[in-house]
């Protein structure tokens, strides 16, 4: 049997730009550091020494709770370049999910930025099979104990990149996106070019000359593709803000490094819509780029009228790793995702399975195309679920509209999105369970005044005891990842429910419609009463 080709994600992302000549152009720019293809290319050699240097051996998982910089992209460069994975997770976890995440992976490998320090040191006094911890640490005040990134990037010998197939495991994103519980969808080395290829390349036209500035941050499926993939692929280069962004502070970045494309979610261009930035801001961009949750066209025309910036909302998700149906410049439909990427295809299917040809009819929508993952880290059931033969199931509903481009209706199930992260309503309202004033709670979306959904809670008290909207949002705020926290909280008499006491989240959802609209200020919460028709028992 013919042995397959090899074939490294790194060594073609990054060291064949040396071997082709053009070492000496600027591959990262990041907090007033530039970063030329040949130095990066020596760094991630030198990190992945390190990491073989600390134990770290091919397949198994390599850790990273970091801010964007030169040491996260390195170390998930060096990672995959010694042929090792690496899972760089949320930055916005608590220490307790943090440890979640690192024993279902089995790593054995964490580096953490200084800002993680808490949450890490709650992390490993669970997570008991990590052996070695390494800190970023350039403020160089971290009491966290470990080894520092200086010493790692010098600790072993560099070497080539090892002999990996465009079938080997690459890293592995988690993902709260089809079920609550968080998941390792794992993803190979082949897929990194597929999606630099068919979109970065294919939609968004990248060349050398381009600039990359991404909201979302490198842990992200998005933001993995925006910062690293398709700037590197293409000899362009990645500006990288370790910062959490704020509109002021991207404004400052782009008037510093002139990106030409911009990657957003819908909650910042509404961000950036709301604040006092100005209006020339965005003059170096000639492509703005959504995703994450649908962008509403109020959003899309706003932006361009103020900005003069076109955005092309499309869709992708941690399972297929980038976008897969896009809008294409200049032949945008506002309020669709806009067409199959090529090498992508979709199929909506109604509730038999039976895929829908005709147009205006929702169903669920099903991807096929190169980039998916091979599946979820042991999660046989779900991953079997999911992951279809050839077919995923994205857990959207969509219908297509007559002029071939396909709009989102919502989720296929109770998830939620909250600035382009999956939220789990069970884990909130798990939270919300523990407070001892609440005896009930569900969590749907709510829309806000930019039409974009966020998570709004229902809460039914202990009998005896009263609903102090603030107090449950603070009690969320510090169990949870700040992005899960409700968005408001509804105090109600009891849960709309059906004959068999499933609640009824639709009933719900109509019910907060408005509240992020014109909510009540937390002082004057009150027991909002259901309809008759509403009560346990009501009609379905």
């Amino acid at each position: 049997m013919t042995a397959p080709t090899t074939f490294n994600a790194t060594d073609w992302l990054l060291h064949r730009h040396v071997r082709d000549g053009d070492g000496d152009r600027t591959a990262v720019v990041c907090g007033g550091r530039s970063v030329t293809y040949e130095e990066l290319s020596d760094e991630t050699r030198r990190v992945a020494a390190g990491f073989r240097a600390l134990g770290a051996r091919p397949e198994e998982r390599v850790m990273l709770c970091m801010a964007d910089g030169v040491e996260l992209l390195t170390g998930i460069l060096g990672a995959m370049h010694m042929g090792a994975v690496p899972v760089p997770v949320s930055t916005m976890v608590t220490g307790t999910e943090l440890a979640s995440v690192l024993i279902d992976s089995r790593a054995r490998i964490l580096c953490v930025s200084t800002e993680f320090a808490d949450a890490a040191r709650v992390a490993l006094a669970v997570a008991t099979e990590v052996t070695q911890v390494v800190v970023d640490d350039p403020a160089g005040d971290s009491d966290l104990t470990g080894v520092s990134w200086s010493a790692l990037r010098t600790a072993g010998e560099r070497g080539e990149a090892y002999p990996t197939w465009a079938d080997s495991p690459a890293f592995w994103l988690y993902t709260s996106g089809t079920t609550g519980k968080p998941k390792g969808a794992m993803h190979r080395h082949g897929s990194v070019r597929d999606v630099a290829e068919l979109y970065g390349q294919g939609v968004l036209g990248v060349s050398p000359g381009d600039r990359t500035l991404s909201v979302p941050k490198l842990f992200f499926a998005y933001g993995l593709g925006n910062s690293a993939f398709f700037p590197l692929s293409a000899g362009a280069t990645a500006v990288l803000e370790r910062a959490r962004p704020t509109p002021a502070g991207i404004a400052e970045r782009v008037r510093e490094t002139a990106p030409t494309l911009f990657f957003g979610v819908p909650t910042f261009y509404s961000a950036l819509l709301n604040s006092d930035i100005p209006d020339d801001t965005f003059s170096s961009v000639r492509q703005g780029i959504s995703a994450g949750e649908p962008l509403p066209p109020v959003l899309y025309h706003r932006f361009r009228e103020r900005f003069g910036v076109e955005i092309l909302d499309g869709l992708g998700s941690t399972e297929a790793l980038h976008i897969f149906l896009s809008n294409r410049p200049g032949a945008v439909h506002p309020g669709s995702s806009g067409t199959p990427v090529d090498g992508y295809r979709v199929e909506i299917r109604g509730e038999q399975g039976v895929p829908i040809t005709g147009t205006g009819e929702p169903g669920d929508l099903y991807l096929s195309g190169p980039s998916v993952a091979s599946g979820y880290w042991c999660r046989t059931e779900t991953t079997r679920a999911v992951f279809q033969g050839e077919w995923l199931r994205t857990g959207d509903t969509y219908v297509r509209n007559e002029d071939g481009t396909y709009t989102c209706l919502g989720r296929s199930n109770d998830m939620l999105k909250a600035g382009g992260i999956w939220v789990s309503p069970a884990e909130v309202e798990e939270r919300l369970l523990e407070h001892p004033d609440v005896a009930e709670a569900a969590v749907v979306a709510g829309r806000d005044r930019d039409g974009l959904d966020k998570p709004v809670a229902c809460v039914v008290p202990v009998s005896g005891h009263s609903v102090d909207a603030d107090a449950l949002v603070t009690w969320c705020r510090a169990g949870l990842a700040a992005y899960k926290r409700p968005r408001a909280v509804v105090g109600m008499e009891e849960l709309p429910k059906t004959a068999t006491g499933k609640i009824r989240r639709n009933v719900l959802r109509a019910l907060v419609a408005d509240e992020l609209v014109t909510p009540v200020p937390p002082a004057e919460t009150v027991l909002a009463p259901l309809a008759p028709q509403d009560h346990v028992g009501g009609r379905a």
